[in-house]
């Protein structure tokens, strides 16, 4: 096999390796400006319903204007959510969401959906909120 074909099927192997993250990354992260009542944010359950093909969103990321940085919302089972805050432990820049991780675009520390360190620099797990499924919605403790 000479070089120039090498290339090209490692270009091709890689792009098929690559293309599924990528679309997952770029399917849809759900936005909502989701209300705040006393000390709780509230967020209607079916605000991770995937309406196009009948299932569930794993995350939504929520924001209102009073917050610093926005809360991203994990669906881990049909009653247990994870609410993480998105900043950074360690210099305090706004995370993103790629899937079932969080990344610091600063310096690449790397979260779980539970808010665990996965790569550094970053040392300290994220700020969560403790997340109650009362009525068809959820209440997102900001205390």
């Amino acid at each position: 096999m000479q070089r120039k074909e090498f290339i090209k099927q490692c270009t091709g192997c890689l792009g098929l390796m690559v293309a599924p993250a990528l679309l997952q990354s770029c399917s849809g992260t759900k936005y909502l400006n989701a209300a705040i009542e006393d000390s709780d944010m509230i967020v209607p359950i079916d605000a991770f319903a995937d309406k196009g093909n009948g299932s569930f969103r794993s995350y939504v990321v929520l924001e209102n204007e009073i917050l610093q940085f926005p809360i991203c919302v994990y669906r881990i089972s049909a009653d247990d959510y994870k609410a993480l805050w998105m900043q950074c432990t360690h210099q305090g820049n706004e995370l993103q969401v790629f899937g079932d991780m969080l990344q610091c675009p600063a310096h690449g520390s790397e979260f779980t959906r539970t808010g665990a360190v996965q790569n550094g620099p970053a040392y300290m797990s994220l700020r969560t909120f403790p997340v109650t499924v009362a009525n068809d919605r959820l209440k997102i403790s900001l205390k």
